[in-house]
Parts: C-alpha cells; structure tokens; sequence
C-alpha cells in the first residue's frame, strides 16, 4: 500500500517526475515482474521502497531497473562500502553515536529538500574509516525515502562539516574510493540530490573536489557550494532544520541521534531482511540491458 501525497507533493510529482496515481500500480507490477525474472538479482519488492526509486528515476522504468541492479551489485563489487558496518550489528549503533552522518528534521515547508549533515572529522581515522560513515548513510537513506515522502519527491541537499577533518581523513580519498563513494550515494541510491554544503573546509581539499568532481554529473557540479563559517550555511539552509550547534531550531545533534537510533531498532527486522538481498554475479544474463548499458559504464575498479 502506497501513502497518498499531498496535494503540493502529488503537483510536483506530476509536474516534475511524471508520476501518474492511476499508472503507478502497473509500474510497480511490471517493475516486480522484471525482477522475478533476474536469475542474479534478489532485490526488495516492497511498494513503498520501489515507488520511492520511481520517483527518483523519473519513472523511467529503465532507469529504474538499472538503478536496481546497481543498488544490489554493489553489495558484490563494493562490499567495503556497503556491508562494512551491518544495521542488525551493535556496532553500527555505536559508530551512528558519533554524529558522522546525521539526517536533519524536516523543514516546516514540506516543499524543501531533506538535508544530510555529513561531519568526516568526528571518526578516529586509526579505528575507522570513510567506509563505516557511508555504511551509516547508506542505511538511513533507506530508511528516510520509505518513511519521507518529501525525500523522494523534493529530494535532498548534503551539507558537509570538515571540522577536525585531518591530512589521514583526506588520505582516505583515493580514486577507487571515491569513484565508489559516488557510485553508492549518487547512482544506486533513489535520492534526488538537490545540492552540497561544504563548510569549514580545509586547505589541501581542492584536489579532492577536482576528483569528486569527474565523477559527478553536470547539475551536481553546479550546486557544489562552500562557506567560509557556520553562519554562511545558515543563510543557505533552513534555520528549523538545523541543529542548535549550527544556530539552528532543532534540537541538537545528540537528540537528533536519538530519534535515529530509534528509527534504527524500530527498523531491525526491515534491515534483517535487508540482508538476505543482492546479486549472484555467476547468474547475470550477460546480454541484459543494464549489464551492457549504463552498468558497464560505472563498472567498480
């Protein structure tokens, strides 16, 4: 059963990502239908999960079978990332307390994108990695676009805090590491991504943007943003969505940790099933569509 949207939600949807309320059911059947017949592909069929990459491929079905085969391959080609921390783990509950990523109260408009606070500096570089914050983001995504109508319809903005980020944390950014940062976020996600905040950034990380940069798309390129202090990405962002740390109104870090925590348990059996899914490379149909198409082209080094 899919939630009805709001009125403003279902315009924008129709206006901006085609979707139609009498033609979603035959989407989702035929989206169902093509997964059952991917001998290497055992994916999620839920309504909400898949109406949720829909709409962030446009319903383009497509697109959306390529976005499903990448998010499952890469629990194959890019396990590092996407297995490193499990959500049924205690582990992964302790590294969320760290505040590393961080996803922000909705705005009272329901019509401004969600926004994820990514803070790098606040993991010991000699006891974790990039590796354990993306594992942390990864997760709650899947939460936020089942639960957040607006996340998938709106989409959302990244806002990047590199306090306490060292020369080790930048170490971290090869170019395989990177190339697989993006395809995990960017292409295998169903997020519509409306911009990036980076603050407090420091000197030496053009290079990374330079690398990041090849890697992303046209529109992602042009809003990249940097700020010079906190109160610069407060003129950007919405005050009620910002923790009281960034002169924001909503509550603090901590205590948006806590709601997630709970999401987090409150989702254990989601995330249990989570784990059974995935791919069987040996299985694919090597003259599949995605294989040969945009798959190929963001092949995993």
């Amino acid at each position: 059963m899919i939630r009805e949207l709001s009125p403003g939600l279902a315009k924008i949807a129709k206006n901006e990502l085609n979707e139609n309320p009498n033609q979603v059911p035959n989407d989702l059947m035929n989206i169902k239908e093509w997964i059952s017949k991917q001998p290497h592909l055992k994916a999620r069929t839920d309504d909400q999960w898949l109406i949720a990459i829909l709409r962030g491929c446009k319903f383009s079905l497509e697109r959306v079978k390529e976005k499903i085969d990448l998010f499952y391959s890469l629990r194959t080609t890019a396990p590092e990332i996407t297995l490193r921390l499990k959500p049924t783990e205690p582990e992964f509950i302790n590294f969320l307390r760290l505040g590393t990523c961080v996803i922000l109260p909705q705005a009272n408009n329901e019509q401004r994108p969600c926004v994820i606070l990514i803070r790098p500096g606040r993991y010991d570089i000699e006891k974790y990695s990039v590796a354990y914050l993306m594992c942390i983001l990864y997760y709650l995504v899947q939460i936020l676009v089942v639960e957040n109508d607006t996340a998938t319809v709106i989409g959302t903005q990244i806002a990047v805090d590199y306090e306490k980020v060292t020369l080790n944390h930048l170490a971290e950014a090869t170019p395989s590491m990177l190339r697989k940062l993006v395809a995990v976020s960017q292409e295998s996600l169903p997020l519509r991504f409306k911009g990036s905040h980076h603050v407090n950034v420091p000197s030496g990380i053009e290079v990374i943007f330079k690398l990041i940069s090849g890697f992303l798309g046209q529109k992602s390129r042009e809003r990249l943003r940097i700020y010079k202090n906190k109160e610069e990405l407060l003129q950007s962002l919405p005050k009620e969505t910002l923790p009281v740390e960034y002169g924001g109104t909503a509550g603090t870090i901590d205590e948006i940790l806590d709601y997630w925590e709970k999401k987090v348990i409150e989702y254990r059996p989601w995330m249990e099933r989570e784990m059974e899914f995935g791919t069987d490379e040996s299985k694919r149909i090597k003259k599949d569509h995605v294989d040969q198409g945009s798959f190929r082209k963001l092949e995993i080094d």
